[in-house]
């Protein structure tokens, strides 16, 4: 696809800046990518009435039939550029030639710096999916004390899930969650006992097995860290995903025009990786190496998914 960058983009490196996926982050699989022609693009809001509210289909014999007439409001949003670059000096690449076949240092760059720009994309994704802000008013609760499932006495998460798919207007068919809470939902005796039939004895569930009690299509538990501290501190690791669990609706063939889900990413090209020489790298020169993309997360349809904030202690 043409574009309009000047910095030159080169295939073998966008081949591995692709290829280069941590299996931990999951915001590809919460908020699909949907490819937009420009960055500047429209997507479709519907109206929730519009499926429910039910006209007189009854037809007189010699009258038509009743019109509807169905809407969607225009969205105009702008993907956003995301992107890092990594200084690779020239005596690091000449002192990698003596050593053929061992080390890549402009490769190595390109794989640290996409490791870097997806975990910013799985950031965002973390920080929009479990903003309470996003759900509407009914489709969320805040647990606390012994109503969370850290509780494995008083709290019953099953049952919490079950009764928050029945209040929704389409059924979730994903979950998502924090690693903190999904360890306590599989080690919960009332978990446990659903799944395997058992007293509830200190057991762990499979999360197939979980998805098949929750007739969940698939289940994405957020594994993955990040150093929270700043720059020059000792690290501070956090999950990303936090406490909480979000289910949803999720329709992986809908995009900007078709199609009802939960949430989107457009995305405009792919990811691009490339680089140039600059000679203000140390004393010889180098190449700085540019890895990006140009995505926008989106909500679309705040109705098809309930979030639990604070679901553990």
């Amino acid at each position: 696809m043409p574009t309009n960058a000047s910095f030159p983009i080169q295939p073998a490196l966008t081949a591995i800046a692709l290829a280069y996926r941590n299996s931990r982050l999951i915001a590809d699989n919460v908020l699909p990518r949907v490819p937009v022609a420009s960055p500047d693009f429209k997507y479709l809001k519907h109206t929730m009435a519009e499926g429910f509210t039910l006209p007189d289909t009854k037809v007189g014999r010699r009258s038509a039939p009743n019109e509807v007439e169905f809407s969607a409001t225009e969205v105009s949003a702008s993907c956003i550029d995301f992107g890092l670059d990594a200084p690779v000096p020239n005596s690091d690449i000449e002192a990698a030639a003596t050593m053929p076949g061992e080390y890549d240092p402009v490769m190595k760059a390109v794989e640290s710096t996409t490791n870097l720009v997806t975990l910013s994309r799985e950031v965002r994704a973390a920080n929009l999916v479990f903003d309470a802000a996003q759900y509407a008013t009914a489709n969320k609760t805040t647990l606390s004390g012994t109503s969370q499932w850290s509780d494995f006495a008083n709290s019953d998460p099953i049952t919490a899930i079950l009764v928050a798919m029945d209040s929704m207007v389409m059924r979730p068919n994903i979950a998502v969650f924090g690693q903190a809470v999904f360890t306590k939902l599989r080690t919960h005796p009332k978990v446990a006992k659903a799944v395997l039939g058992n007293a509830g004895d200190v057991t762990v569930a499979t999360r197939e097995a979980i998805a098949s009690l929750l007739e969940l299509e698939d289940i994405f538990v957020g594994e993955g860290f990040l150093n929270t501290a700043k720059k020059g501190q000792a690290a501070t690791m956090a999950r990303v995903w936090g406490k909480h669990c979000a289910l949803i609706y999720r329709d992986s063939l809908a995009d900007a025009s078709n199609g009802t889900t939960f949430g989107f990413t457009a995305e405009f090209g792919s990811r691009i990786a490339g680089s140039e020489y600059d000679s203000s790298i140390g004393l010889r020169g180098g190449q700085r190496v540019r890895v990006g993309e140009s995505v926008k997360e989106l909500i679309t349809a705040n109705d098809l998914g309930y979030l639990f904030t604070n679901a553990v202690a």
